[in-house]
């Protein structure tokens, strides 16, 4: 099977993928418009105070965990179509609540609601995706969906900034926006229940009512296997010392510790995200004829070779001639980008295999609360890091965390589905 899968040629992804990812797009264009404003708008707009900004991230945090653990066996039992659709309806209603919100107990109830419907999401859009696409596009689906969700936040963060300069009211123009939000979740709710696979599929995509009706395996019996245990460890530190790191700490070390300025940091991050949609056709064929458990591996390493291009500029120092410094910026955007790329093409189908069509729900749910783990240690981490090293150090303290996740990768290579 991974033979075939590696030597075969392009697959087509097909109408229903095209229409997810298009929903996908919207939805996450919607996050973008708000996500880095809730704890200032909550705060100091609304005139909540901090406590409440706070609040609402715990209620929040809390009831995405509930809703992972719930929505993980709920997805194996039922259809991962039914429980995306209302992870999407709950955030869309979560949302809009922050809209009119003008008390506590709205924003409590929001967080509660945003919280359910990622955990609900999160749970199931692996499931999702996957009866969208042929088993031969696994690799290129997941790729292609992780680049839709940070294209999605990025336009929507443009959007969002585009609205606020100069707005005469900001907590006005962010009620629109929240509305906004949750009205693009909507579309999604639709084009979940519309690509549910019909009676008379193939055997990869049948109807809700012939997926398998037994408890299937438990979250403790899937940690207790090797490989899946290992492959949620990674998961975690994917976002530890990967992905929270380009998005809270290398602006920061770039800003603080180099002298970089704004525009540029602005630069290094938009040419991250260009390098994404840039690179996934070119790398799309040679990351598929190679198994999975090497292309995963080799994420870390090339986010390694990233934060090394960061250590030659920090090393340059600003004497070193401008191409010279700033080239070695854009450069670690762009293998940064690739190592991005080698993870979602790789994980996603590894987690599939291992956990059986039975269980996608529950290793769903387990990768999503090890995601969450990640994002929340990570910031703090590397925002530590900073403040108590030299540009040097801290470079190379990111690369040491990019050789950790390496070890735990590599501890997977050479094992298949069929072991």
């Amino acid at each position: 099977m991974t033979a075939l899968r590696a030597t075969a040629p392009r697959t087509p992804l097909g109408r229903r993928f095209g229409l997810l990812m298009g929903a996908l797009l919207l939805s996450s264009l919607g996050n973008g418009l708000c996500f880095p404003f809730t704890s200032i708008y909550i705060s100091q707009l609304l005139g909540l105070g901090g406590r409440a900004a706070g609040g609402y991230f715990i209620a929040m945090a809390a009831a995405s965990f509930a809703a992972a653990l719930a929505g993980g066996p709920l997805a194996d039992r039922g259809s991962p179509h039914r429980v995306g659709a209302l992870g999407a309806a709950a955030l869309a209603a979560g949302y809009a609540l922050l809209a009119p919100a003008d008390s506590v107990p709205l924003v409590l109830a929001s967080g509660v609601c945003v919280g359910v419907g990622f955990g609900l999401f999160y749970a199931s859009i692996v499931g999702v995706v996957d009866t969208a696409v042929p088993e031969s596009g696994r690799r290129a689906a997941f790729a292609i969906r992780h680049i839709v969700n940070n294209a999605g936040i990025g336009l929507g963060s443009v959007a969002a900034g585009l609205a606020l300069h100069g707005a005469d009211t900001p907590a006005g123009t962010l009620r629109w926006l929240y509305l906004a939000n949750g009205l693009a979740a909507l579309p999604l709710i639709a084009v979940i229940l519309g690509v549910r696979p019909r009676a008379g599929a193939g055997p990869k995509e049948q109807p809700d009512g012939a997926r398998p009706s037994g408890p299937g395996p438990t979250y403790r019996s899937l940690l207790r296997a090797r490989p899946m245990a290992l492959l949620i460890l990674a998961q975690a530190l994917f976002a530890i010392v990967g992905f929270t790191q380009i998005e809270a700490t290398v602006p920061l070390l770039l800003h603080d510790r180099m002298a970089v300025t704004l525009g540029w940091v602005s630069v290094v991050v938009a040419a991250n995200s260009f390098a994404l949609i840039a690179l996934q056709p070119l790398l799309r064929g040679r990351l598929e004829r190679l198994p999975e458990t090497v292309v995963l591996a080799g994420g870390p390493v090339l986010w390694a070779v990233a934060f090394g291009c960061g250590l030659g500029a920090a090393l340059a120092g600003q004497a070193a001639p401008a191409a010279v410094r700033y080239g070695l910026l854009l450069a670690f955007a762009v293998v940064f980008a690739a190592g991005e790329l080698m993870y979602s093409s790789a994980f996603y189908p590894l987690l599939l295999r291992w956990s059986g069509e039975e269980a996608v729900g529950r290793a769903s749910a387990l990768a999503s609360l090890a995601w969450n783990l990640g994002t929340a240690s990570g910031p703090p981490l590397g925002l530590f890091i900073v403040a108590h090293a030299s540009a040097t150090g801290s470079w190379l303290a990111l690369a040491l965390g990019a050789a950790v996740a390496f070890a735990v990768t590599a501890a997977l290579y050479g094992r298949t589905a069929d072991t």
